[in-house]
């Protein structure tokens, strides 16, 4: 197994054991929901904007371990990151997660966030890992309507 493999495995465990960011946010200014009908995740995600930037950030929901992590990973990446900063990371991460996996991702582009880019090697989880992602999407532009990764 590859070194990224490895801490893939390590990161995706440690975070759906003790997921950062978990619970509700009180003084959220925006929440969205999400679902993945493929594998039953369910996410609310909070977020407290103040001017352009994200102020706090949290979720709650249940799901598999990659959702989970995703989301714990996510909300550490985006906080205190202005919105268009985290428009840019939502199109990385994407990027990233549905590029073949025979090409090799660019860890500059995603930093930490790089080791979401095992879950390639199973095609039907991209979705579980990009299930916050667009939750977050959602919750920036359309916070009423729900999310879904189809």
């Amino acid at each position: 197994m590859s070194d990224l493999s490895d801490l893939y495995q390590e990161v995706i465990l440690d975070h759906n054991r003790r997921p950062r960011n978990w619970g509700p946010l009180p003084d959220a200014t925006r929440s969205a929901e999400g679902y993945n009908p493929l594998c039953g995740d369910r996410l609310k995600l909070h977020v407290k904007i103040e001017g352009d930037r994200i102020a706090g950030v949290s979720f709650e929901g249940s799901g598999c371990a990659i959702s989970k992590a995703s989301a714990s990973l996510m909300t550490d990446a985006i906080k205190g990151r202005t919105l268009g900063e985290a428009f840019e990371l939502f199109d990385r991460v994407h990027e990233m997660l549905t590029t073949p996996i025979a090409l090799p991702v660019d860890e500059s582009k995603v930093g930490k966030l790089a080791v979401l880019s095992g879950v390639r090697e199973f095609p039907t989880r991209v979705k579980c890992a990009s299930l916050a992602w667009h939750t977050l999407k959602s919750a920036l532009i359309n916070p009423a309507e729900v999310a879904h990764t189809e």
